[in-house]
């Protein structure tokens, strides 16, 4: 990180000198103003060096901050808080004891911020491949009412569904994805191998070709061919749908697409939306407006289409409609969340209510996952019949007719 020098006035019009390690300029005077300096000038004097800062090449290896890490940190942060140790002491003690390069240098940035009288919440958002909007929302909540402590609670908590959730989304479409690839490598081998040999055969016996055994014949001619311009077409095809994904009106169709999908769409709509019901309840609990907490959770969502949709609420909610209108419009929450909705936002215990939805939302989560392998079984056995079928029809009965002509013979 760059290191400018400043030259500014202090709240007597005294000069104040001095240097500041920051991104950038705008970051400096943010500092600056923040411990009552009003800057003058602001330079730039050099990139700082000597601090343990990896090279590229390092960094490229270099293990990333995963969710793991930012909810050990979380719970971490929350255990010393509670213990009433200072925030600075605290940072430093967990700088001290991270495995983790990566965080350690998150952490080191940290402490350099709150040393130039900035919040913590301030410099999280400098972070935020680390920090999400939401978790530095909730932090920054946290600060305001004097509850940091809690908030960090309350974040690890959170954190530790998100991560039972994606291992749960992973369980379930780890036996899909083997079985989508053995099929496709059983593919592979029949069209380059197994049949080319039985060509062979075919052409020296003379015999007429049944019409299957025919087109099998020609796709796999097709493979040995042409299989350049066909890796080349399907990787082409990927790297075209990635780079369509990441378009925003790409994520948003694809987005969509994905909660369609037989089976697996129905797993991924509602564990999205139990990761939405429990990012609001814990938004509401910490005190987060309605309007602000629908707009860090619409970006929690990771679901571009249902990030319209909770976008949508807020828009609602800003004309001053209800939470309860607002979600019916959406069309996206079944009639029992919408009357629990109704019940919260009567009683004004909507934070309590909507946990329980995302607990009723986590249960048929799990239901769904353990009971996937037994929905998916019938459907994986009509492939591998129909291919099975396939090549017995296309490859052996050709053999069976050149048994019978030598037999006459």
């Amino acid at each position: 990180m760059p290191v400018f020098a400043y030259r500014g006035r202090g709240a007597r019009g005294e000069l104040v000198t001095g240097t500041l390690e920051a991104a950038d300029q705008g970051a400096v005077a943010d500092q600056l103003l923040t411990t009552g300096v009003t800057p003058v000038d602001i330079k730039l004097t050099q990139a700082k060096t000597g601090s343990g800062e990896p090279g590229w090449l390092a960094k490229l290896f270099e293990p990333r901050i995963t969710l793991v890490d930012t909810m050990l940190f979380s719970r971490q942060m929350y255990t010393l808080l509670k213990a009433g140790v200072p925030i600075l002491r605290a940072l430093a003690g967990l700088q001290e004891s991270a495995i983790q390069p990566a965080l350690r240098r998150v952490i080191a940035d940290l402490r350099v911020s709150l040393d130039a009288g900035r919040e913590l919440s301030t410099a999280m958002r400098q972070h935020p491949d680390v920090f999400s909007t939401f978790y530095v929302s909730v932090v920054r909540v946290g600060e305001t009412t004097g509850q940091l402590d809690e908030a960090f609670n309350r974040l690890f908590g959170y954190l530790e569904f998100e991560r039972e959730v994606r291992e749960r989304i992973k369980t379930a479409l780890r036996y899909p994805t083997i079985v989508v690839v053995v099929v496709s490598a059983a593919i592979a081998i029949v069209n380059f191998a197994v049949i080319p040999a039985f060509v062979k055969v075919f052409e020296a016996s003379k015999v007429p070709l049944p019409l299957l055994t025919r087109v099998l014949i020609a796709t796999s001619d097709l493979f040995l061919a042409y299989w350049p311009l066909l890796v080349g077409g399907i990787l082409a095809a990927i790297i075209g749908f990635i780079a369509y994904t990441r378009t925003e009106q790409g994520r948003y169709n694809w987005d969509r697409v994905k909660l369609r999908i037989p089976i697996a769409g129905s797993i991924i709509f509602k564990a999205t939306l139990a990761r939405f019901a429990r990012a609001f309840s814990l938004a509401s609990r910490a005190g987060v407006p309605i309007v602000q907490g629908l707009t860090v959770v619409a970006s929690v969502v990771d679901n571009s289409y249902l990030s319209r949709r909770i976008e949508q609420m807020r828009e609602g909610v800003e004309r001053g409609e209800s939470v309860l209108r607002t979600a019916v419009t959406t069309a996206v929450f079944t009639p029992v969340v919408l009357q629990m909705i109704a019940v919260g936002e009567e009683t004004g215990e909507l934070d309590d209510l909507m946990s329980e939805v995302a607990d009723m939302y986590e249960r048929e989560v799990d239901y769904e996952i353990r009971t996937l392998a037994t929905n998916i079984e019938p459907i994986i056995t009509i492939i591998l019949g129909i291919l099975v079928l396939i090549l017995a029809l296309g490859v052996f009965l050709p053999i069976w007719q050149l048994g019978k002509v030598m037999l006459t013979k």
